[in-house]
C-alpha cells in the first residue's frame, strides 16, 4: 500500500472513531447565577438542556452555583471555573458574566439575562461576538419604554413616575436613564433612585413619596430580589403601584411585571450551549434576542391599591395572579 493511501486510509478511520468517542464524552456544564438560583425558575434550563440530551448524572455533569448576591463568594466560584475549565459555563445575570469576563476565562460562555453586552464590554459586536462569549440580550431602551407604557395603562391618571433601582445589575442605570427619556416624551416628570444598600430601600420610597410621585418602575438586583415581599409593601403603604421585571415579584405582592420570558430565556441559552458542545464556536454565534416577553398582573393588588385595571390590559397578561 502505498504511504500517501496509507494516510487517507488512517484518517478516515479516525474520523470514524471520533463522532463515538464524542458521544461517550460526559459533557462538564457548569450554570452560574450571580444571585440565589432556586428562587428563581431555573428548572426551565435543566429542562431545556435534558431535551437536547445533557441529563446530569448520565450524560453530563451540570453544577448548579449560585453567587447569592455576595461579590466575594462570586469572585471564588468564578476561580474554580477558571482553573477546571468546563466545557460550557451558562452565565445568568450581569455580575456572572462581568465576572467571567474580567477573570480572562477562556472557555465558552452562553449567557442570559443580560441587556447591552457591547456597552458592557463583553462582546465586540452583537453580530459577530468574538472570542469566547456568546448568548441572548435585550434592548433596555425598548422594554423601558414598554414597561412604562404598560403601568401607565394600568394607572392612567400618573402625574410623575419614581425609577427606584438596584445598583447590583450594572445595566440598571442605562435602564433607568431609557425610563427617563420615555417619561419625558410623555412629558412626564421622572426621579431616579438609586439603592446599594438594604437601608437605603425604604428612604427611597420615602424620597419618591416626597417627589409626589404615584406609580413607579422598579428594577430589581440580587439583593432586592430576596425582599420582595418587603418591596412590595413599602409600595403599598406609599401608595405607588408598581411595574417589575420578574414575575416572582409580581407573585409576592407588586402590582405588575414585565421582561423577556424566562423559560425562553432558558430554551435559547441551552440551544447556544447545545451547538457550542457540538462543535460551533462562540465567536461565530450571533447574541440573539428574546422573541417573547411576559406581562404578569395581580389583580388583587390592584383592588388594594383602588385600581382597575382595563380589560384591554388584562387581556395581553400572560399571567394574572389572583
Amino acid at each position: 500500500m502505498r504511504r500517501r493511501e496509507f494516510i487517507a486510509l488512517l484518517g478516515s478511520t479516525a474520523a470514524l472513531w471520533a463522532p463515538a468517542a464524542r458521544a461517550d464524552k460526559l459533557y462538564r456544564i457548569v450554570i452560574l447565577h450571580s444571585g440565589f438560583p432556586r428562587r428563581t425558575p431555573i428548572d426551565h434550563l435543566f429542562d431545556a438542556l435534558r431535551e437536547r440530551g445533557y441529563e446530569d448524572g448520565r450524560t453530563a455533569k451540570i453544577e448548579l452555583l449560585g453567587g447569592e448576591g455576595d461579590p466575594d463568594r462570586l469572585n471564588a466560584l468564578i476561580a474554580d471555573i477558571a482553573s477546571e475549565k468546563p466545557d460550557v459555563t451558562i452565565a445568568v445575570t450581569s455580575p456572572a458574566v462581568l465576572g467571567l469576563k474580567q477573570a480572562g476565562l477562556l472557555t465558552p460562555v452562553v449567557f442570559a439575562f443580560v441587556s447591552d453586552p457591547v456597552g458592557q464590554g463583553i462582546v465586540a459586536s452583537l453580530a459577530h461576538p468574538g472570542g469566547n462569549f456568546t448568548g441572548i440580550s435585550y434592548s433596555e431602551t425598548k422594554i423601558g419604554s414598554k414597561r412604562l407604557e404598560f403601568l401607565l395603562g394600568a394607572v392612567p391618571t400618573a402625574q410623575r413616575v419614581a425609577i427606584i433601582w438596584g445598583s447590583g445589575f450594572p445595566e440598571n442605570a442605562a435602564m433607568a436613564t431609557a425610563v427617563e427619556a420615555a417619561a419625558q416624551v410623555r412629558r412626564l416628570p421622572a426621579l431616579s433612585l438609586k439603592v446599594i444598600r438594604l437601608n437605603d430601600l425604604a428612604p427611597a420610597f420615602d424620597e419618591a413619596a416626597r417627589f409626589s410621585a404615584n406609580a413607579l418602575i422598579f428594577l430589581t438586583d440580587n439583593l432586592l430580589f430576596g425582599h420582595r415581599k418587603e418591596i412590595a409593601k413599602l409600595a403599598l403603604s406609599h401608595h405607588l403601584p408598581s411595574i417589575h421585571s420578574f414575575p416572582p415579584e409580581v407573585q409576592d405582592g407588586a402590582l405588575m411585571s414585565y421582561g423577556p420570558d424566562p423559560e425562553e430565556e432558558y430554551q435559547r441559552a441551552a440551544a447556544l450551549a447545545d451547538r457550542i458542545l457540538k462543535g460551533a464556536s462562540p465567536a461565530d454565534l450571533p447574541v440573539e434576542e428574546p422573541t417573547r416577553f411576559n406581562l404578569v398582573i395581580n389583580v388583587k393588588t390592584a383592588k388594594a391599591f383602588g385600581l382597575s385595571v382595563p380589560p384591554t390590559l388584562l387581556a395581553l397578561a400572560d399571567q394574572v395572579v389572583e
